[in-house]
């Protein structure tokens, strides 16, 4: 079989108001953010029996976790271009994601930007709807006032509770991980555990423009810079 033409990893959506075609038979594990792959591809190649979706906004990013599967001959990988609270909200199947990772998403360090930031009350209930009972969330970041907010964020909210965090050795540190800890910058982990809560319905998602959640974009102009020189030398290693 010649993987490189037969595998397709990118995960084509031409109606946003039906449900993913996941296969519920097989449990499924989902990263925010997910940009080239090097975590979630590892995951699936380490599990088989498992199928992973990857969420991502950037094209080129998207581009590069296809090409990573199809060279790898990886068929449990798929990589979803969209939102990722409006996929979380209405596109995934209710209680059955067995872990979703969420690892150094944009902390929009200015106050008049924090709106923009993925957690909160919308995004925590979207993600306890989705995942099983029992079900982990694992947590990320090297900002330490974000890193604070989603903690007290969970903390008061009876849905989940506090458990370790999993281990992760470099060789599944995701891009922006590996850049970071070269850098010398202090890691912050944490997850969470769903426990058996109100199964009340989705509300209808209604968001102003100005605080859509804009997972994938750089916005630390002193980082932006690093961040593309890594980039160009992960594609030419």
């Amino acid at each position: 079989m010649n993987s490189e033409v037969e595998i397709d990893a990118i995960m084509r959506v031409r109606d946003i108001t039906h449900p993913l075609p996941l296969n519920l038979d097989r449990p499924l594990e989902i990263e925010v953010g997910c940009g080239k792959g090097r975590f979630l591809t590892a995951r699936a190649a380490q599990n088989p029996d498992c199928d992973f979706l990857g969420i991502e906004r950037m094209l080129e990013r998207v581009r590069l976790f296809d090409g990573k599967c199809r060279r790898a001959g990886i068929t449990n990988a798929k990589v979803l271009r969209l939102e990722a609270l409006y996929t979380f909200h209405y596109l995934l199947p209710a209680h059955h994601a067995r872990r979703v990772y969420v690892f150094f998403p944009d902390p929009w360090p200015k106050k008049k930007h924090h709106s923009h930031r993925l957690f909160g009350p919308l995004f925590r209930t979207a993600l306890w709807k989705r995942l099983e009972i029992g079900g982990k969330m694992e947590f990320a970041t090297d900002h330490a006032e974000y890193f604070q907010e989603v903690c007290e964020g969970f903390s008061t909210d009876t849905r989940f509770c506090r458990v370790p965090s999993m281990p992760r050795p470099p060789e599944v540190w995701t891009e922006f991980e590996t850049m970071f800890r070269e850098q010398g910058l202090p890691i912050y982990s944490a997850a969470w555990e769903a426990l058996p809560g109100d199964d009340a319905p989705l509300e209808p998602l209604v968001i102003p423009p100005e605080a859509e959640p804009r997972e994938g974009i750089v916005r630390r102009k002193d980082k932006a810079e690093d961040f593309a020189q890594f980039e160009n030398n992960e594609r030419n290693a």
